[in-house]
């Protein structure tokens, strides 16, 4: 068996396309008119009611049970790109968590939850950067020396 894709339901497939092309850069692997699929293993489903053969009512949306998950090498450039977007909702500002990462978390069009979060190589870097040592980062992000290592080396 293989893991195949991710699809969420979107009220404009036309829009969230475009939400996703221009924001994160994904490119289309499959374009099927009320479905598409990104080479990144996402797709979007028009109609997802229609799809999953249930009512109308039973499609939530902001139903706060999971994330899409973006990590981004320019993390402070796409804070600058998501600005650009007016009607985004945040759930918060920009949080940084115990281990080093910053990310942020908004909805998209259709209400599912985003986390975009600064690449994990560029954390180490940025450590490195304010000196510290690879056991100092090591300890910070909880992480072995061969594990961080063999990261940076990916």
């Amino acid at each position: 068996m293989k893991y195949v894709c991710t699809v969420i339901s979107v009220a404009d497939i036309k829009a969230a396309r475009k939400f996703y092309e221009d924001l994160f850069s994904l490119e289309v692997y499959q374009d099927y008119g009320r479905n598409i699929a990104f080479t990144c293993g996402l797709a979007l489903q028009q109609d997802f009611d229609w799809l999953v053969n249930l009512p109308k009512e039973k499609i939530l949306k902001k139903s706060n049970n999971a994330e899409i998950v973006f990590e981004e090498q320019d993390f402070d450039g796409f804070l600058s790109k998501l600005k650009e977007y007016s009607n985004i909702e945040c759930l918060g500002e920009v949080i940084e968590h115990s281990w080093g990462q910053r990310v942020i978390r908004f909805y998209d069009l259709d209400g599912h939850i985003i986390e975009v979060g600064e690449d994990m190589k560029m954390v180490i870097k940025r450590f490195f950067a304010t000196g510290m040592t690879m056991e100092e980062v090591s300890v910070k992000m909880d992480a072995s020396v061969e594990d961080l290592t063999s990261l940076l080396n990916s």
